[in-house]
């Protein structure tokens, strides 16, 4: 007998720098880590629609579709996947950011942010800020340097063509 095959939840964010080898991260309420702006597609949504959406709603910003390079799925937990874009962004003040999306906080029933901090980070220090699950993907499946080195590239190249 054939075993049902799980579906594997999917996750959409997207890891955002800038020239001075930083990563914008968010801290998530109540927890003593670190992430990427992110979150689950709706059902009528491509991944880069709702990457763009999850930055926009736990960071304020929004960010031209046209900036994004697709970094593309990757396995992230045994029924979760990550679908991963990059974008190069200038290094903009990150007390400034704020998360509109909000969640009930069990103890007391307040509403409060998902996100209640971020920050620009060194690529380096991703191992102690992150769990182990995004740092390695964050270091080891995604090379931030080569990254950084391929949006800046992209860039240029469009401002060649203009």
């Amino acid at each position: 007998m054939d075993e049902p095959v799980s579906r594997r939840r999917l996750s959409c964010g997207i890891v955002i720098v800038n020239r001075e080898a930083e990563l914008l991260l968010c801290h998530v309420t109540g927890h003593d880590h670190w992430d990427l702006p992110k979150g689950g597609a709706a059902d009528h949504e491509t991944p880069r629609e709702a990457a763009l959406r999850e930055t926009r709603e736990e960071t304020g910003l929004s960010i031209d579709p046209e900036q994004l390079l697709e970094i593309g799925r990757v396995d992230y937990r045994p029924r979760k996947d990550l679908h991963l874009f990059a974008a190069l962004l200038p290094r903009l003040d990150a007390s400034a950011l704020r998360c509109e999306s909000r969640f009930e906080d069990p103890a007391g029933g307040a509403r409060l942010p998902e996100m209640d901090g971020f920050g620009w980070f060194a690529f380096e220090q991703v191992g102690e800020l992150c769990t182990p699950r995004l740092a390695a993907v964050l270091q080891q499946r995604i090379d931030l340097h080569r990254l950084l080195v391929a949006l800046r590239h992209r860039v240029e190249s469009s401002l060649v063509l203009l």
